[in-house]
């Protein structure tokens, strides 16, 4: 049996995506592979949700923005798009979900905390979902 393979893609790869793969290799301890990715990538992760993953004992320090690619696309099994809408390369064969998630640019940590809890709980959700297939 191969190792299933996830990809997050939203569109600077900076919040929403980085949280949702860090909870994902973190839950799954390395049961599912794991990629993130953005459309147009930030120059660096948004501290406060470096600081909102510390919280939950998850250290993003050290993690940059990824351009996303067509090989990304094609070496997973489900791809989880998170806001970047029509800019995401669609290929037939691959399971595409949509979360529709808050945007945490710009907003402060009270603001974070709930869009990082909600993220957990669909990340929690899917590892059932993908393990139990």
């Amino acid at each position: 049996m191969t190792t299933p393979s996830v990809l997050f893609v939203c569109v600077h790869n900076a919040g929403r995506s980085q949280m949702a793969a860090a909870f994902l290799s973190h839950l799954s301890h390395g049961a599912i592979d794991v990629r993130s990715a953005g459309t147009q990538p930030a120059d660096q992760i948004n501290p406060v949700v470096v600081a909102a993953m510390q919280e939950k004992g998850i250290d993003l320090f050290g993690q940059i923005p990824k351009v996303l690619t067509t090989e990304a696309v094609e070496e997973s099994d489900v791809v989880i798009t998170m806001g970047c809408g029509d800019t995401c390369p669609y290929f037939p064969g691959k399971r595409y979900l949509d979360w529709k998630l808050d945007d945490p640019a710009g907003a402060g940590i009270e603001a974070i905390r709930p869009i990082r809890d909600e993220i957990e709980a669909l990340v929690r959700g899917l590892i059932t979902e993908i393990t139990y297939a």
